[in-house]
């Protein structure tokens, strides 16, 4: 039985939404709602740059209830469904205009360990920082893999791919699941991993929910250390930086760190893009008499994470330190570095997440871009886009990192470049008095996609937007006709996830 509906607008449907839909709406009427909602939180997702009015908001207490609500969609000839997280997209992904929303933080918040079996069950809905808590306090049990900000649904990273600095040693949230419940567009529930409907679970994972709706997903566990040693160092050449950190993510397996990103900040003293932004606490400061004067206008920073525990000495965790950075070329003078718990590093954003809360900038339009560049390509772009179109900096982080093809499963719906080596560009804009308008950031994006297109980068969009079938089939290439079959197995009708614009409603899809 469905949990309950939570906003429902009958009043707003055209006439003709009405004929279209008339088979559907005694559906809902019949349920004898008293609600009658003039707005929905689920009209906007985190961009704030785009917005559409669901018919309804259902809220499930289970896969048999999310399962239900695919017949009303299917005795439509236009209605859709997009399951919604915690609603973070940037472009309108989790939206469905005069369609039907499914929100999934309500769904079974179960979070079941297996210690035998190295796992843990959670459901589609479950928040990543709840799983980690659950684990680390009941079992000091985590998953492997993680994304920078733990606010996001299982569901929803595990649709997209989920990358952070460990993904070049167990590879995106992608490759950490073992199997998973989802319910397809033709209504089934399914369980799927590699050795039961394989080719559901290969789709459904970084397929941007076009093939089912992720119910329950099992994730690999490891055992937590107790802390971490956080390291930031300082380099004033792209070439240098980049070349140790690909030095330090291709290296073997335990003879590394454990953590590995890095980003770009603005040669001043600007508060938000600038120096200020480097150091890891506020007993550290950063002193720009030691950058040398023919640096340019960005600067860039290696951060590193090593797990230890508590009986470990600190001369060893010292000379590990020592031999992994020995020979690094980065600043002399410019490193930074502390010791935090396991659970605080990892939960280092939702800081940055309550202060943009407080000075109103959560709620402000974020026009992200996030990038998927090859290592080969990546001079050219710090020289075109990071010195040049990006030299005043964002308003907010730009991540850029080394990931590792070879840790990335093909038969999944990622699409990444062809390089082994690729790097994660992320520009995450934040809006603020005296900051630049959105419609300039949006423009520079543009500029910045195309500045990739006219130089023949091998690049992907990653979290990807576009508005044509065929800008879809240019961007997953050779993986286009897997895609297609794929939604003409388990989503014929194209009902699924509409807000990503790659197949339009009761479009013809060829298997």
């Amino acid at each position: 039985m469905l949990a309950y509906i939570e906003h429902f607008q009958p009043d707003s449907i055209t006439s003709d939404e009405n004929h279209q839909y008339a088979d559907v709406l005694p559906l809902f009427k019949s349920l004898n709602l008293d609600f009658s909602f003039t707005s929905s939180s689920a009209s906007w997702d985190f961009g704030h740059l785009h917005n559409s009015n669901p018919l309804a908001v259902i809220r499930p207490s289970s896969s048999d209830d999310v399962a239900k609500v695919i017949p009303l969609a299917l005795r439509s000839n236009g209605m859709t469904i997009a399951a919604r997280g915690n609603g973070h997209s940037v472009n309108g992904q989790s939206l469905a205009d005069r369609g039907i929303v499914i929100d999934m933080k309500v769904i079974d918040p179960r979070i079941e360990v297996f210690i035998d079996e190295g796992v843990v069950d959670v459901s589609g809905g479950a928040l990543w920082e709840d799983v980690l808590r659950h684990c680390v306090s009941e079992h000091k049990l985590c998953p492997r893999s993680w994304t920078d900000y733990l606010g996001l649904t299982v569901g929803g990273t595990l649709s997209n791919g989920g990358v952070s600095g460990q993904s070049f040693l167990y590879g995106p949230q992608t490759e950490n699941v073992t199997e998973m419940e989802v319910v397809t567009g033709n209504g089934d529930v399914l369980i799927c991993s590699e050795n039961q409907n394989s080719e559901l679970f290969y789709g459904v994972l970084g397929g941007l929910g076009q093939f089912g709706i992720i119910t329950r997903a099992r994730i690999l566990l490891h055992p937590i250390p107790d802390k971490v040693r956080w390291i930031r160092l300082v380099y004033t050449q792209f070439v240098d930086f980049a070349g140790d950190a690909e030095k330090l993510v291709t290296r073997p397996d335990g003879d590394t760190f454990h953590y590995v990103e890095g980003f770009v900040f603005v040669n001043s003293s600007d508060p938000v893009n600038g120096y200020p932004s480097v150091p890891l606490n506020s007993t550290q400061s950063f002193d720009p008499t030691m950058i040398p004067e023919l640096a340019g206008p960005v600067l860039y920073c290696l951060e590193l994470a090593l797990h230890y525990n508590d009986e470990d000495s600190q001369s060893m965790i010292d000379k590990r330190i020592r031999n992994l950075i020995g020979g690094l070329r980065f600043v002399d003078g410019l490193r930074f570095e502390t010791d935090v718990g396991y659970t605080e590093f990892l939960m280092r954003v939702k800081r940055v997440e309550d202060e943009a809360k407080v000075n109103g900038t959560w709620d402000a339009p974020h026009p992200w871009l996030n990038l998927f560049i090859s290592k080969d390509d990546m001079a050219e772009f710090d020289r075109l886009v990071f010195k040049n179109i990006l030299r005043h900096g964002v308003g907010g982080p730009v991540l850029v990192y080394p990931l590792l093809r070879s840790k990335w499963d093909a038969r999944k719906s990622v699409a990444v470049p062809e390089a082994e080596i690729f790097y994660l560009v992320a520009l995450l804009r934040f809006c603020s008095p005296g900051g630049l308008p959105v419609e300039e950031m949006v423009n520079q994006n543009k500029e910045i996609i195309k500045i990739c297109c006219e130089n023949g980068f091998d690049f992907k969009m990653y979290l990807p937007h576009y508005e044509s079938m065929e800008e879809w089939a240019i961007h997953f290439g050779n993986q286009w006709m897997r895609f297609q079959r794929r939604k003409a197995d388990f989503d014929p009708t194209a009902i699924l996830s509409p807000g990503q614009k790659i197949f339009p409603r009761n479009c013809q899809i060829t298997n």
